[in-house]
């Protein structure tokens, strides 16, 4: 039946997973090693399942190992937010728990949610209990299990965006581990009597062999790059009725440099499924399929989208028939045109209200020119809006009441927020990095810190070729896990050391297509000549309406 390596074939992830004891290894100890601030090795794949990992500040390694002292070590903490929904006590107490435990930055990511950084070891329980009194948590939102599932962010977007985050929310709850060593561990919560209270039936203790991601899309907007997930939905509207959704698999962004088996990859349209119930059935089953198939011997095949290249889009799909009884109907008709958020004001069908904030690369705190965080903070203690985030990195004050409007545009102009929007070009709008130096261990060049002095001088490039409102995707990453989603933008900037970037093309607009390596290995001077030449032969040989990624596809990749 499934596919199961035996235990000489399995990664070294595997063993640690199938020992683990439902996700507790010995974390509960490694938090007691006060002469580190580190946790175990084997507790570092494991704490990834509870939404953190453990990380260092590369900056200060040299510094640090002269003076004969270990890393400087820290944890950075990602929350569960289904669709990127916050409510206002709830930002009020991410608002004082970064100021009390991280950096004091709140950092939204391009998965809708929000990480802290900087949490030392002994911080940890008490960030993790402050969440869990605000309702929130912090379970699977990193490790081998299905993480934060995302839906299209606006509810003005459409008149159903209601009905389809209940559906992501539904999923979500579907697709939970069952293991209660979260709570025991991090909350202090007594060990359940009965361990068959906590079986497993999907991850049985195993889990799955890599992250899995879910994203849903409600047409003609894409803000959640729904083909770069494990699983793509797009619902699909008739009526004004939410009929079902177009289901697509095998979608992922991480390869290797040097590597040419590994591959970013888009996923691919299977099917129609009409029904909640249905469609949950099909994505538990495909969860399933890959917990069976996916390659648990190398981890850099263990995505999903090699097990469908491998097995097939055929096998595959008759594959999840049979296992959630449920026959595909012929894809629906519908229309991606716009993966950017729209900034500013907009006002849905019931009359609510909804500002859309520009934070550059997620990066929310207060500056000289505008104190976004504590503009966020005064609408949340005032109980003025929610909060929504969206897969760009942006913020959503939502659900505000036409009473409540003149408030909280007073709090936005008197902190310059609505002055800094109005500045922001449209490819700075559509920018996007990954955290990168000095934090994540697997960067080999910047990204967030980097990106938005670049962009300033793009802009020079594009405002000499009167380009300057041209709306081009545009994203950076440290390296080549595809964080911000480098490999679907129009221009794509991959890190490959220090000061050195592959320069990617060819992407269109709407996220149907991957870019293409144009020049490789560039240093900044080298990415601005390129760049200035593309933007003079778009200005002078692209045809009318045509987009950057269409025309860099068309005219730098000829055949």
């Amino acid at each position: 039946m499934a596919n199961m390596e035996n235990e000489n074939k399995l990664s070294t992830i595997e063993k640690i997973k199938l020992k683990s004891n439902g996700l507790r290894g010995t974390l509960a100890e490694s938090l007691k090693d006060s002469y580190t601030g580190a946790i175990r090795e084997d507790d570092q794949a494991l704490i990834k399942f509870h939404g953190m990992y453990q990380q260092d500040d590369r900056d200060r390694r040299e510094e640090r190992a002269e003076k004969k002292l270990e890393r400087l070590y820290s944890f950075m903490v990602r929350l569960r937010l289904t669709g990127g929904l916050l409510l206002p006590h709830q930002w009020a107490a991410i608002h004082h728990v970064a100021g009390k435990y991280s950096t004091e930055v709140i950092k939204i990511t391009s998965r809708q949610t929000l990480q802290l950084h900087g949490i030392i070891k002994a911080d940890i329980k008490p960030t993790l209990k402050s969440f869990h009194q605000a309702e929130l948590t912090t379970i699977a939102t990193c490790g081998d299990i299905n993480r934060n599932v995302l839906c299209s962010a606006h509810p003005a977007y459409s008149v159903l965006h209601e009905q389809v985050f209940d559906v992501a929310k539904k999923i979500t709850e579907k697709l939970l581990p069952k293991t209660h060593g979260y709570a025991e561990i991090w909350l202090d919560e007594e060990r359940l009597g009965n361990p068959e209270l906590e079986k497993d039936e999907l991850y049985e203790n195993r889990y799955l062999p890599r992250k899995f991601k879910i994203a849903i899309a409600i047409p003609p907007h894409n803000d959640v790059d729904v083909f770069a997930n494990d699983i793509g939905l797009i619902a699909i509207e008739e009526d004004n009725r939410l009929v079902g959704f177009n289901v697509a698999i095998g979608g992922g962004l991480a390869s290797t440099h040097g590597n040419p088996d590994t591959y970013p990859r888009l996923a691919t349209e299977i099917g129609f499924v009409q029904g909640e119930e249905n469609l949950i059935n099909v994505v538990y089953a495909i969860a399933a399929i890959q917990r069976d198939y996916g390659n648990r011997a190398d981890r850099k095949f263990a995505r999903l989208k090699y097990t469908v290249d491998k097995y097939g889009i055929d096998w595959f799909k008759q594959e999840i028939e049979k296992r959630s009884g449920y026959p595909f109907l012929p894809l629906k008709p519908y229309q991606l045109l716009e993966r950017a958020d729209i900034i500013g004001w907009h006002q849905n069908h019931e009359g609510k209200w909804y500002y859309t904030v520009f934070v550059e690369n997620g990066r929310v705190l207060d500056t000289d020119t505008a104190q976004l965080k504590t503009a966020l903070y005064e609408i949340a203690t005032k109980k003025l809006a929610n909060f929504r985030f969206t897969c760009n990195q942006n913020l959503i004050l939502s659900d505000i009441l036409p009473v409540n409007k003149p408030a909280v545009e007073s709090v936005l102009v008197q902190y310059g927020i609505i002055q800094a929007n109005a500045l922001f070009s449209a490819i700075r709008q559509r920018s996007m990095a990954c955290v990168a130096l000095p934090t994540c261990p697997l960067a080999l060049a910047e990204a967030q810190r980097y990106f938005p002095s670049l962009i300033s001088k793009i802009e020079l490039l594009l405002a000499n070729h009167h380009l300057e409102n041209e709306p081009i995707i545009i994203r950076m990453t440290g390296c080549p896990n595809g964080c911000a989603r480098s490999y679907a933008a129009e221009i794509g900037l991959i890190g490959t050391a220090i000061g050195k970037y592959n320069l990617y093309l060819g992407g269109d607009y709407a996220g149907f297509r991957l870019n293409k390596l144009y020049k490789e290995s560039l240093d900044e001077t080298a990415i601005l000549q390129e760049l200035d030449a593309c933007f003079k032969a778009f200005s002078q040989f692209r045809k009318r309406g045509q987009s950057f990624g269409d025309f860099s596809n068309e005219y730098f990749f000829k055949s």
